[in-house]
C-alpha cells in the first residue's frame, strides 16, 4: 500500500500555497512579481492534428529546459485539462493529445459528474511560471496549477475545496486519448501502457531525418502521487483514484501528480527521481518556481517603463519557454530560436545564441552561460564554431545539423556580457582561449588576400561541392540567407583559400563585408578587455594593435562619402558596391564604434528617411528605396529585430538620442502584436507591421527585452 498524502488543507486560493506552505504573508505587490502579469503571451489553443503546421498557431509554455510544453484550454470541453503536451520528437514538435491528462470529478455517492463548463465565469490563466485554470461550480472550488520541476518533468497541483455546509465525497479521474498521426511510420510510433501510478505512451524506434525521431527508450509518462488504477482502451485511457476524496465544509483536498517526457533510461530513473522529490515537497517545489520567476521578472525588468513591462515579461517568458536541456549531441542546455516553427523547435544556432545570451544575462546569467557553452562545445580543432547543432549529428541521420558555414562572429560580446551579469571569472578564463581560436580562425580560412579584412564564405565540406552551394553557405553565414548583396547575378564569385602548404581550407566570396569585419573590430576590442580581466596584458596589446587597422580600413574603403552610407567591397579594387543598394548592415559600423562623428551622422540621416529606413516599423533589411526592396521577402525587406536593436544602439552610441527614442518607439508601437498578448515573430513587414515568419522567435525577444530597458 503506497503512502497516502491526502491531507485536508485549509481552503485557501491556489496562488497563495506559498505563502501557506512558508507560513508567511502573501507576496506584496512589487512591480515584478509573476501574479502581475496574467496573460501577457495568448497560450489558449486546442490542436486538432498530431503535427502542427510549420507555424504552430498555439502558443506554449516550457520552463527549465524542459523538451515538453503545454497551453490552455480553448474550449470548455477541454477544461480540466492542459493542452498538450507538445513535445519535440528529438527534433521535431509534435502534438501528444488535444488534453492527454484531463481531471474529471464526480459526487461519489449519487455519479453526477461536476460540470467545471458550468461556470459561467472560470479563471484560466498563464502568469509567468505557471498555468493555472480554477472554477466554481457545485458547491466547490476546483483550482489546477501547473509547473516545471526539471527540463524533463511538469508537476501539477490540484485543489478541491468543500464550499458547502455539507461533507462532500469526491471520485476524481483522469483520462485522454492520443492524437494520431495520418501516415507511418509515425502513426504507429506511440503506444499507451498503464502503470502503477499512471500511464505512460511508448514509442516505437522511427528514424526519419526530416519529420521524426524516436527510440524505443523515449517516453511520456504520467505518475501520480497517490495510489490509482488505470484502463487503457485503444488510444484512450482511464485512470482513477482508488479511493473518493471526503472533503469536509470549509475543508481543501489536493492531488498532486507529475508529466514526464525523457529520451532514455537514465532520464526515465531521473524524473522517477524528480517525481518523489515534488510528492514529498510540492509546497517547495511551488516556492522555488515562484522564485526564481520573481528574480527573473526584478532582474529583466530592471530600467523598464511601467507601461512596457508586460512586453518585457513576454519576451523573457518567450526566451525561457525556448529553452531546451541537455540531450543527444546536445551536452549543455541552450535557447532554440523558437518551439512554434517546426525546423527552429530541437537545434541551436551560434549568432542566435550570441545574442540571446546577452538578453538572457539580464535575468539568469547561468543559463546565459550555458547558451554560450554549449556552441563551443562543438568547437572544431581549427577553431571554428558551427553554424547550428541538434539533438542528432549527421552520423546519427541528423539532416539539421550544419558545418558547411559558420556564423557572424558575436562570441566575444556574448561572453563579456554574460561575464558583466554573472562575474563568473573562472568561466570567462575557459571560454577566453576558446574565444581566441574561433576570432583567429576567421583570419587562416576567411582571409583570402591576406590583407586583414576577411569575407564570408564556406567550409570544405561536401555539402559545398558546387560554386552555387558554396555562395547559399556564405550567405547563409552573413546570417541575412538572401540578401541582395549576396545575389549571383550581382557578380558575387567563388574564391578558394589555401595554407602555406597549398591545402585547402575554405573558401571566400568575392567582397569583403562591412558587418563581418566591423564585428571582428569590435570582437578584437573585447578579447583585449577579456585578456587586461584575466591579466594577460600582452595579449590585449595585440588585440587592441589589431583592431585599429581595421576600423580604418573600414572608414577609408567601406564607406561612400557621396551617398553617405557604408557597404561590402570588392575584394580585388576595394571600392563599395553601391550598385547592389543599401541595406541595414550598413548601420553596424555605429553600433561597433568605427565610424567617425561626419560618418556616423550621415548614415543617422538615412536612417531616419522614410523614404530608406524609417518605414512605418523602422530599419528594414534592404532599403524602402532599393530596387531589390521586397517587405515580405526574409533578408530583402522586413524588419529584423537584433539588426534595428544594433541600429538603435548605434545611434545611441553616437549621441543621436533623439532619432534613437523616436524610432525605437515606432517600430514597438507599429510592430503588429508587440504590445499586445501576441507572440513576437522573427520579423515585420516595414510597411504594414505585419507579423512575418516563426512566432515566438528568441531573438526578436532578445532585441524586444534591450530596446525595452533602453540599452
Amino acid at each position: 500500500m503506497r503512502r497516502r498524502h491526502l491531507l485536508p488543507l485549509l481552503a485557501a486560493p491556489l496562488g497563495t500555497m506559498i505563502a501557506t506552505a512558508a507560513n508567511a504573508s502573501e507576496p506584496a505587490i512589487t512591480g515584478h512579481h509573476p501574479d502581475e502579469y496574467p496573460d501577457v503571451l495568448d497560450l489558449r489553443g486546442t490542436p486538432t492534428e498530431a503535427r502542427p503546421p510549420s507555424d504552430n498557431p498555439i502558443s506554449v509554455f516550457a520552463d527549465l529546459g524542459a523538451w515538453h510544453a503545454y497551453a490552455l484550454p480553448a474550449a470548455p470541453t477541454e477544461y480540466g485539462g492542459f493542452t498538450g503536451p507538445l513535445y519535440i520528437a528529438e527534433e521535431y514538435p509534435w502534438w501528444l493529445s488535444k488534453a492527454f491528462n484531463r481531471l474529471t470529478l464526480a459526487d461519489a455517492d449519487n455519479a453526477r459528474p461536476v460540470e467545471l463548463a458550468a461556470d459561467p465565469a472560470p479563471r484560466i490563466h498563464a502568469h509567468p511560471g505557471r498555468l493555472s485554470q480554477s472554477f466554481t461550480v457545485d458547491g466547490l472550488r476546483v483550482e489546477l496549477e501547473l509547473r516545471f520541476a526539471s527540463d524533463r518533468t511538469a508537476f501539477v497541483r490540484a485543489r478541491i475545496t468543500n464550499r458547502g455546509r455539507e461533507t462532500r465525497r469526491i471520485r476524481p479521474s483522469w483520462g485522454g486519448s492520443l492524437l494520431r498521426h495520418t501516415a507511418d511510420p509515425v502513426q504507429s510510433a506511440p503506444r499507451l501502457a498503464g502503470t502503477a501510478s499512471g500511464v505512460a505512451v511508448e514509442f516505437a524506434e522511427v528514424r526519419s531525418t526530416w519529420s521524426f525521431f524516436s527510440t524505443e527508450t523515449m517516453r511520456f509518462e504520467v505518475r501520480h502521487r497517490d495510489q490509482v488504477t488505470t484502463a487503457v482502451d485503444g488510444d484512450a485511457y482511464t485512470t482513477s483514484l482508488s479511493e473518493p476524496l471526503r472533503i469536509g465544509p470549509g475543508r481543501t483536498r489536493e492531488l498532486v501528480w507529475t508529466e514526464s517526457f525523457t529520451f532514455t533510461t537514465a532520464d526515465r530513473e531521473r524524473a522517477r527521481k524528480t517525481s518523489r522529490e515534488v510528492f514529498d515537497a510540492p509546497g517547495r517545489h511551488t516556492e522555488n518556481s515562484e522564485k526564481r520567476w520573481s528574480t527573473y521578472l526584478r532582474r529583466a525588468l530592471h530600467g523598464v517603463p511601467a507601461d512596457r513591462r508586460r512586453p518585457a515579461v513576454k519576451a523573457v517568458q518567450t526566451l525561457v519557454t525556448n529553452w531546451r536541456g541537455p540531450a543527444g549531441r546536445l551536452k549543455t542546455g541552450g535557447i532554440t530560436p523558437s518551439i512554434s516553427y517546426v525546423w527552429f523547435a530541437g537545434g541551436l544556432w551560434s549568432w542566435d545564441s550570441w545574442k540571446q545570451a546577452v538578453a538572457v544575462a539580464r535575468f539568469d546569467p547561468e543559463l546565459a552561460a550555458s547558451t554560450v557553452t554549449t556552441m563551443f562545445d562543438h568547437q572544431r580543432d581549427d577553431g571554428m564554431i558551427l553554424d547550428c547543432v541538434f539533438y542528432n549529428d549527421i552520423s546519427d541521420g541528423g539532416g539539421n545539423w550544419n558545418e558547411r558555414n559558420t556564423k557572424p562572429p558575436l562570441a566575444a560580446w556574448a561572453v563579456w556580457e554574460v561575464y558583466r551579469h554573472g562575474h563568473d571569472r573562472r568561466w570567462l578564463s575557459r571560454m577566453y582561449p576558446k574565444l581566441t581560436a574561433y576570432h583567429d580562425w576567421w583570419y587562416t580560412a576567411r582571409d583570402h588576400d591576406g590583407d586583414g579584412i576577411a569575407e564570408y564564405g564556406a567550409t570544405v565540406d561536401p555539402g559545398n561541392a558546387t560554386d552555387e552551394a558554396v555562395i547559399e553557405a556564405a550567405a547563409w553565414e552573413s546570417g541575412m540567407d538572401n540578401a541582395p548583396r549576396f545575389d549571383v547575378d550581382a557578380g558575387v564569385t567563388v574564391l578558394r583559400n589555401e595554407n602555406a602548404d597549398g591545402e585547402l581550407v575554405g573558401y571566400s566570396i568575392n567582397q569583403e563585408s562591412v558587418d563581418l569585419n566591423s564585428y571582428l573590430y569590435a570582437e578584437k576590442r573585447l578579447l583585449a578587455r577579456i585578456a587586461r580581466e584575466l591579466g594577460h596584458g600582452k595579449d590585449a596589446r595585440r588585440h587592441e594593435n589589431e583592431a585599429a587597422p581595421i576600423a580604418a580600413h573600414i572608414r577609408e574603403h567601406m564607406y561612400d562619402p557621396a551617398g553617405g552610407f557604408f557597404y561590402d567591397t570588392d575584394i580585388v579594387t576595394k571600392r563599395p558596391l553601391t550598385e547592389r543598394g543599401r541595406g541595414i548592415e550598413g548601420a553596424i559600423p555605429l553600433w561597433t564604434g568605427v565610424a567617425d562623428d561626419g560618418q556616423a551622422a550621415a548614415v543617422r540621416d538615412a536612417l531616419a528617411d522614410p523614404a530608406q529606413f524609417a518605414t512605418t516599423v523602422p530599419f528594414p533589411t534592404t532599403s524602402r528605396d532599393n530596387p531589390d526592396f521586397d517587405p515580405e521577402a526574409y533578408w530583402r525587406g522586413p524588419v529584423w529585430l537584433d539588426q534595428a536593436y544594433f541600429a538603435v544602439a548605434g545611434l545611441k552610441r553616437y549621441g543621436h538620442h533623439v532619432e534613437a527614442d523616436a524610432l525605437s518607439a515606432r517600430l514597438l508601437a507599429n510592430a503588429d502584436g508587440m504590445l499586445t498578448d501576441q507572440p513576437i515573430h522573427e520579423n515585420y513587414n516595414p510597411l504594414t507591421g505585419a507579423r512575418l515568419n516563426a512566432p515566438n522567435f528568441s531573438w526578436s525577444a532578445s532585441a524586444v527585452l534591450l530596446l525595452l530597458r533602453g540599452e
